[in-house]
């Protein structure tokens, strides 16, 4: 990903240096700000591949300048980094258009992957949008592996049916994007991995069990499907795993406790707030994900 810019809004000094460090090691070119409005004021004159934003800053805050980009740069993917305290400021954004959130306590570990998969999500792909671009209905089967890259192809090769279809502006089609993205991971890694969220706090523990799980039985046997319908009038996106299932009521409390900063939940609070209907089955190893046409018909 050579050549990719960049533009971080951040008030913080010390969140500054911390977040140019990450992303310059990366290889990428950062251009930081402030806060909203300069970040606005750049923008007349650079043209970024994703915005970075504090969520609590002064003059215009990361909602503001959230909302100002969903209307003038639809297509432009914002990510969130928010801290304790900001969540429902946070949610607001992520229902205004921003594309993915970070904590802040996690920038050092979340804060390059969740950009580099927003850029595989953004990357031109011209000349297949215009074949696509007759693509009125598509019913689809996919059988997937355990391997998050494995799902993130998939979600990306449906990510140009729905460009093809024009059902949404580019801001809602990321959106969909992510949050199927996070279904299929959910369904690969904590449903037939059956790896515990709690993990990720321990050092190397998440990594050590993942590796481990997918060159064992009986983890490495499960397999993931995905159902899609798509029309023009909306899409249908059906996740299903083979793990042991999960207490659905217990997850969707948390999910409406709306709690940002919490490790466990992350995947169901973004689907449920980018998608208009999440429905799992009783065992919890099926979630039905629909999101309805946005733009007029043309």
């Amino acid at each position: 990903m050579a050549n990719i810019r960049i533009l971080v809004a951040e008030d913080s000094p010390i969140d500054r240096v911390l977040v140019r460090r990450l992303l310059e090691g990366a290889g990428w070119a950062v251009e930081m700000t402030g806060d909203g409005r300069e970040a606005l004021e750049r923008l007349t004159t650079t043209v970024p591949d994703v915005v970075v934003t504090d969520m609590l800053m002064p003059n215009v805050d990361g909602l503001k300048l959230v909302e100002e980009l969903h209307s003038s740069r639809p297509s432009l993917p914002v990510l969130l980094m928010t801290a304790h305290g900001s969540e429902d400021v946070a949610l607001s954004a992520l229902r205004a258009g921003a594309t993915s959130y970070v904590l802040k306590a996690h920038l050092a570990r979340e804060l390059v992957p969740t950009v580099r998969g927003l850029l595989e999500l953004t990357r031109p792909v011209r000349e297949q949008q215009k074949a696509l671009s007759a693509l009125r209905k598509c019913d689809a089967q996919f059988t997937l592996g355990n391997d998050p890259a494995e799902g993130a192809t998939v979600a990306g090769q449906i990510d140009l049916w729905l460009t093809g279809c024009a059902l949404f502006d580019d801001s809602t089609r990321l959106q969909v994007n992510i949050a199927l993205r996070e279904a299929l991971a959910n369904a690969a890694l904590h449903g037939n991995l059956e790896l515990d969220s709690a993990l990720r706090g321990l050092s190397g523990e998440w990594e050590h069990t993942l590796a481990q799980r997918l060159d064992s039985d009986p983890y490495r046997q499960r397999r993931v499907q995905l159902d899609v319908q798509l029309d023009t009038s909306q899409v249908t996106l059906t996740v299903s795993d083979e793990g042991a299932g999960f207490d659905v009521a217990r997850m969707e409390k948390l999910a409406d406790e709306l709690e940002l900063d919490r490790v466990h939940g992350r995947g169901l609070l973004l689907m449920r707030t980018f998608m208009d209907e999440v429905t799992h089955n009783p065992s919890g190893s099926t979630v039905t994900l629909v999101k309805r046409r946005t733009r007029p018909t043309p």
